[in-house]
C-alpha cells in the first residue's frame, strides 16, 4: 500500500471543495482533493458524462450560471492541485486518510483535514417502498441530470422539503407528466416560518415559481398529507395516501421519487473523532464546529451540507471559510475582513436554513404508525417490527444496540439511509426523545470495497 501526502487534503469536490481549494491555491498552497465520483461539482452540479452535450441549462435550471462557474473553477484547479477522482475515501486513522482507487490501497496522511462530503437523501420508510419503481428525490434528480433518464413517464413526487418541488419541476421541465406532489408538511407551517424564510427572498421567490408552474401544467399539489403505502407486483402502479382531511386516494404512477430534505453525510468526521451533538431543529446529531468550520478535533474542519444543510451557495462560503481557518492555523496570514464577511453572508443562510427546518420539518410522527412489517433496514431487510422488538423485549433502547440485536445498519449504507428513521421508530417504541436514542456510529469502511484489492494493513 503506497504512502503519499502530508499536507492539506480535501476531500470532496463539489461547491464546499472546490472553493477551498480555490482559496488554498491563490495562497499558495497544493492540496490534494479527493473525490469519489469520476467529475467534479458534488450532487447538486452534478455533471453528465463524458460524451453527453446537454446545455447547462437543461440540467441545472436557473442555477445554470453557478454550476457553470464552478464547473470552470474547478477545471481551472485541476493542474494546480493533487487531483484524485474516483478515489474513495473509505477510513481515517491515525491522521490517515485510507483510500481506494482502482483496487488499489493508499495511505494519505494528512496535517490538515477539510471534510466536504455533502449529503445525502432523507428518508422515512412506508410500506411497499422497496419496490422498483421508488427512488429517492436524489436518485430521481441524479438519472435526470448525469444519465438522461427519468424514473417514470407519470411518476409521483413524495415527502417535503424545496427539493421536492425542484425535482417534480425538473421532470415537468423536461417533459414528463407528473402526476402529482405530495407534502407531507401542512401549509400553514410555510406561513409560520415566514420571517425565517425572508433572510433569503430570492431562494423562497424561486420556490414559489416552482409550484406555481407546477400547478399551472395541472399538477396536483396535496399538502399535510399522509402516505399509506406503495402498490405494486413486480414495480410501483400507484401510491396510497391520505390528505389533511382524512380522506383516502390512490394515485396511479409508475415511479415515485420520495424524500424529507437532506442529512449531512458524517461518517468520516465520526470516523476521524470528532465530536457530536443533537440539533434539535434537524432533529440530527451533527459535528460540533465554530464558526469558521474547526471541529473538535485539531486540524480537521467540516464546510458545506456536510456539516448542516444550507445549500450550495452556502456551501461555497463556508469552503472558503474553512479553508481560512486552516490557513490562520498553520500561521499564514488571513485578512480579517475576508473572514468577517463570510461568516456574515453564512449567518443570514444558517437563519433560512431554521426556516425551511419549521416550514418542512422531518416527518417524526410517522414513525410509531409504520406497520411492524415495514422494511426500514433495506440492506438487511430489516423490519419496523424488529427494531421494536429490540428495543422492547430485548431492552435496547439505544441505537448501536439495537443493531447488534437486529442488524439494522450492518448493510452496504452503513445507515445513511436507514439511521434517522431506525432512531425515531425505535424512540417511539421505546416513549423516549429521539435523541436518547443516539446515533449509529460510523464503522470502516464506511463504503463497500471491491473484494479484488490490494489488501490493506
Amino acid at each position: 500500500m503506497a504512502v503519499t501526502g502530508g499536507g492539506v487534503v480535501i476531500v470532496g469536490a463539489g461547491p464546499a471543495g472546490i472553493r477551498a481549494a480555490e482559496r488554498l491555491v491563490a495562497a499558495g498552497i497544493r492540496p490534494t482533493v479527493v473525490e469519489e465520483s469520476a467529475r467534479d461539482g458534488g450532487q447538486i452540479y452534478r455533471r453528465q458524462p463524458e460524451g453527453f452535450r446537454r446545455p447547462p441549462e437543461a440540467l441545472y435550471g436557473a442555477e445554470a450560471p453557478k454550476a457553470r462557474a464552478l464547473h470552470e473553477a474547478a477545471q481551472a484547479l485541476h493542474a494546480r492541485v493533487d487531483w484524485r477522482p474516483g478515489t474513495l475515501v473509505w477510513a481515517i486513522r491515525d491522521g490517515t486518510l485510507l483510500v481506494n482507487r482502482a483496487g488499489q490501497h493508499e495511505a494519505l496522511p494528512f496535517r490538515h483535514l477539510i471534510l466536504a462530503t455533502g449529503a445525502t437523501d432523507r428518508i422515512m420508510p412506508l410500506p411497499g417502498w422497496t419496490l422498483p419503481g421508488v427512488t429517492s428525490l436524489g436518485g430521481a434528480q441524479i438519472a435526470l441530470k448525469a444519465q438522461g433518464c427519468v424514473i417514470g413517464r407519470e411518476p409521483v413526487f413524495l415527502g417535503t422539503g424545496p427539493l421536492l418541488y425542484l425535482v417534480a419541476w425538473q421532470y415537468l421541465k423536461a417533459g414528463v407528466a407528473v402526476r402529482a406532489v405530495l407534502d407531507t408538511s401542512a401549509f400553514a407551517k410555510r406561513v409560520l416560518a415566514a420571517p425565517w424564510l425572508a433572510a433569503r427572498p430570492g431562494l423562497l421567490a424561486r420556490g414559489l415559481a416552482y409550484t406555481v408552474a407546477l400547478q399551472r401544467a395541472g399538477v396536483r399539489i396535496a399538502t399535510g398529507i399522509t402516505p399509506l403505502g406503495v402498490e405494486g407486483e413486480s414495480r410501483v402502479a400507484a401510491l396510497r395516501w391520505r390528505d389533511g382531511a382524512g380522506m383516502e386516494h390512490r394515485t396511479a404512477c409508475d415511479g415515485i421519487g420520495m424524500g424529507y430534505g437532506l442529512r449531512p453525510e458524517t461518517q468520516l468526521a465520526d470516523l476521524a473523532g470528532c465530536a457530536f451533538a443533537f440539533d434539535r431543529g434537524a432533529r440530527l446529531w451533527l459535528p460540533v464546529t465554530d464558526g469558521d468550520g474547526r471541529s473538535s478535533v485539531p486540524g480537521v474542519y467540516l464546510a458545506g451540507d456536510g456539516a448542516q444543510i444550507r445549500g450550495a451557495d452556502a456551501a461555497e462560503l463556508a469552503g472558503r471559510l474553512a479553508a481560512c481557518a486552516a490557513l490562520r492555523d498553520a500561521g499564514l496570514a488571513v485578512d480579517e475582513l475576508e473572514m468577517v464577511t463570510l461568516r456574515r453572508r453564512l449567518a443570514g443562510m444558517t437563519r433560512f436554513r431554521r426556516g425551511l427546518e419549521r416550514a418542512f420539518p422531518y416527518p417524526a410522527h410517522l414513525a410509531p404508525g409504520l406497520p411492524d412489517e415495514t422494511l426500514v433496514c433495506r440492506c438487511e431487510a430489516i423490519t419496523a417490527g424488529a427494531l421494536r422488538q429490540a428495543g422492547g423485549a430485548y431492552g435496547a433502547p439505544e441505537v448501536n444496540r439495537a443493531k447488534a440485536f437486529s442488524r439494522t445498519g450492518m448493510g452496504r449504507c452503513q445507515g445513511r439511509m436507514c439511521g434517522p428513521a431506525a432512531a425515531e421508530v425505535l424512540a417511539a417504541a421505546c416513549g423516549i426523545p429521539v435523541a436518547q436514542a443516539g446515533r449509529l456510529r460510523g464503522a470502516a469502511p464506511v463504503k463497500p470495497l471491491p473484494l479484488a484489492t490490494e489488501a490493506a494493513p
